[in-house]
């Protein structure tokens, strides 16, 4: 297994990541996270990405019961967001609370790298940063990060920390992969020249590129699509199924599959930290591990850019909680 820090931080984790959204009802029940979660340690993972809002808090506390007595052995990533604030309700009050009451889920004394879930064009970035950076002052967290900022918001946030002597993001989280490119047009180079770490989530594109969809043929059975998931349904046009197939050719003549692929690719951006990726299955633990070996050339990295090209399609916007029901 390979490991990168995560931007400018000491934060050392395992190119392919955990994700935690998985863990808890309806999904995995505390036994199957424990068995992904250990198996993910024996296997050199060492970094899991959760949130508050995962699965009504079930994820950040199934993680924290898995960690007793490993929590060393892992580097934990969360997140915050402001979705329903109450009347008389701070940000800075909810920020300190869901540190808080992440803190006692995950049964843990600190939290590696704390993230704003979502923008929140009503909270300022001073408050933000100011009360993050309490926190940090507090040994509550380690290293603050966000996620599905665009570049010009991450950048108000850091000029507000600069100018008040408080530590920046050290890393940006968003969605990216073969079939949703648009970070690559300014995000990811942004990230490299401030060398922000970048944590792809949807590597597989909702599942569509882990080999279980045929292009042209009906979802096989017990698969997101045969259960009419909108993000697959909205992923089968006959684009994405023309570029699949060429993936997936590609990838066989280079002895791979295309979930070994998709993975590689990511992971030729030199920004790109840590792929993080849920997992239903200890198998799919162990397919993903084996795919962060894949190391593709330059030629080649060119080679899949353009069997992926991006033609401008599928609108630039900042996902909302709805996305991640």
């Amino acid at each position: 297994m390979e490991y990168r820090n995560i931007g400018r931080s000491d934060l050392k984790v395992s190119t392919i990541g955990l994700g935690g959204n998985v863990f808890g009802a309806p999904r995995l029940d505390l036994e199957s996270s424990r068995a992904n979660i250990l198996r993910a340690r024996d296997l050199g993972i060492n970094f899991i990405d959760t949130a508050y809002l995962y699965n009504d808090g079930q994820s950040e506390q199934f993680v924290g019961e898995v960690l007793k007595g490993i929590r060393n052995d892992f580097i934990v990533a969360t997140k915050f967001h402001f979705f329903g604030l109450e009347t008389g309700e701070s940000p800075e009050q909810r920020i300190r609370d869901h540190c808080d009451t992440s803190l006692q889920r995950l049964q843990t004394d600190h939290i590696d790298l704390m993230q704003i879930h979502f923008p929140a064009d009503e909270v300022p970035p001073e408050v933000v940063m100011g009360t993050l950076n309490q926190l940090i002052a507090a040994g509550k967290i380690r290293f603050i990060g966000q996620c599905n900022y665009a570049s010009w918001r991450h950048l108000q946030a850091d000029n507000a920390a600069q100018l008040n002597g408080w530590a920046p993001f050290v890393s940006a989280q968003n969605q990216f992969s073969l079939l949703r490119r648009q970070v690559e047009a300014e995000l990811l180079p942004f990230c490299q020249q401030f060398d922000v770490g970048f944590l792809p989530y949807f590597p597989l594109a909702g599942g569509f590129l882990s080999g279980k969809y045929r292009p042209g043929e009906p979802p096989p059975p017990g698969s997101r699509g045969a259960a009419n998931s909108p993000v697959i349904r909205g992923k089968r046009t006959e684009r994405n199924e023309a570029i699949l197939a060429s993936l997936s050719a590609y990838a066989g003549d280079h002895g791979h599959s295309v979930l070994e692929l998709a993975f590689a690719w990511l992971l030729a951006h030199p920004q790109v930290s840590s792929v993080i990726a849920g997992t239903m299955s200890v198998s799919q633990v162990e397919q993903n591990a084996a795919a962060g070996s894949w190391s593709l050339t330059t030629e080649q990295k060119l080679e899949v850019d353009q069997l992926a090209a991006w033609d401008g399609s599928d609108e630039l916007v900042e996902p909302s909680l709805s996305s991640f029901k």
